[in-house]
């Protein structure tokens, strides 16, 4: 032993760091802890979904048989004309100023962009939080403002949600009254409705009181303060949007997006021959409820195979046919994005080249 140091051991500590190191590796342990703890929920999950739908996947499966080619084809186009709504609010409020068309990039620059975003959502779990990140990055490498992607980024995906909680208003509503046919429980169309009306003014309330909160703390909580402030700004712009005329075109994409979409859905019931078709504003209802299961971080979009078949179902829809339906259209939904983002995506590295990592 040599100057206090064990030679088994190593050199000795103080009595007080022990317990330092201690609580150290306890927050440690805990932190990989609950990250395995959230991934055992997520493969039960899975588990519990798959268990749930294999009694039903012979049949639906049996059912995508009849299913002709024709329909497929216009199922396809339809999709293109649902994702084409998304690229023209993606080009009003991300990049009005078609910025991304300069320096001889392109003139269809932003077009592009906004299917890689959409094909790089695919592949990524998260729902909408995967693809505004993936949109994020490719706006990142070309030289956008980080600030400005964030707040673009926020507004268009607070207008799509605003878009589908209208829907829900307005459909739930309807199927309530009995202006449109279907469904009249209470629980299944007015309750989601009055929710969603909530949400809005809720949002629209808190965005207020947060922009003003961000004006006033910037000092001591400098970087929450610039977060609060962007998705209040995001908020406010969401709204302004929705009522004024310059928003027309975001809006008319935002449309277009959630409504071919829902009857690419609507028409897979078509497709497999389920008799009596349930009414699409059913189906529509059961679309975005059931669509919400897309923001757990599954793999193959399961959460949201799950939740709009669990919906379909909630509303009357026959066990078989939905899987069959929904399963048709996740194909359809899954394909599109796919071959058009991979497609953008290749035409961006042969532009620019290969994205070095250490780029910032």
């Amino acid at each position: 032993m040599h100057g206090g140091t064990d030679a088994t051991l190593g050199p000795s500590r103080p009595e007080h760091a022990r317990p330092d190191h201690a609580r150290r590796a306890l927050r440690g342990a805990k932190s990989r802890l609950r990250k395995r703890a959230l991934k055992l929920a997520g493969y039960v999950v899975v588990a519990f979904l798959v268990v749930k739908l294999i009694p039903g996947l012979e049949q639906a499966l049996r059912s995508l048989e009849r299913v002709r080619w024709q329909w497929v084809v216009a199922a396809l186009a339809v999709e293109v004309l649902s994702e084409s709504g998304f690229v023209m609010s993606w080009r009003a409020i991300v990049d009005p100023e078609d910025l991304l068309s300069r320096d001889g990039r392109g003139e269809r620059m932003g077009t592009r962009v906004a299917w890689a975003q959409l094909g790089g959502g695919m592949l990524v779990p998260g729902g909408t939080l995967s693809s505004i990140g993936v949109g994020a990055w490719i706006l990142h490498r070309f030289g956008v403002p980080t600030k400005l992607v964030a707040e673009r980024q926020f507004n268009l995906s607070f207008l799509n949600t605003a878009v589908d909680a209208l829907a829900l208003i307005i459909f739930g509503v309807g199927l309530a009254t009995g202006i449109f046919p279907g469904e009249q429980n209470l629980a299944l169309t007015l309750l989601p409705a009055a929710l969603a009306a909530v949400g809005i003014v809720a949002a629209l309330l808190i965005a207020r009181r947060a922009e003003s909160y961000a004006a006033r703390a910037p000092a001591k909580h400098p970087k929450m303060a610039v977060s609060i402030a962007t998705l209040a700004r995001a908020v406010e712009d969401t709204r302004r949007l929705l009522v004024h005329r310059d928003g027309f075109k975001a809006v008319l994409g935002a449309l277009a997006y959630l409504g071919f979409d829902v009857l690419v859905l609507w028409g897979a019931f078509i497709a497999i021959r389920t008799h009596p078709v349930p009414e699409f504003a059913v189906v529509l209802m059961a679309y975005i409820i059931g669509a919400l299961g897309g923001s757990i971080p599954l793999p193959a979009g399961v959460g949201a195979i799950g939740g709009m078949v669990g919906m379909l179902i909630l509303y009357g829809v026959g066990h078989n046919a939905a899987v069959a339906a929904v399963l048709l259209y996740q194909a359809i939904g899954q394909l599109v994005p796919l071959i058009g983002g991979g497609i953008a995506y290749l035409f961006l590295r042969s532009k620019f080249g290969p994205i070095q990592s250490g780029t910032t």
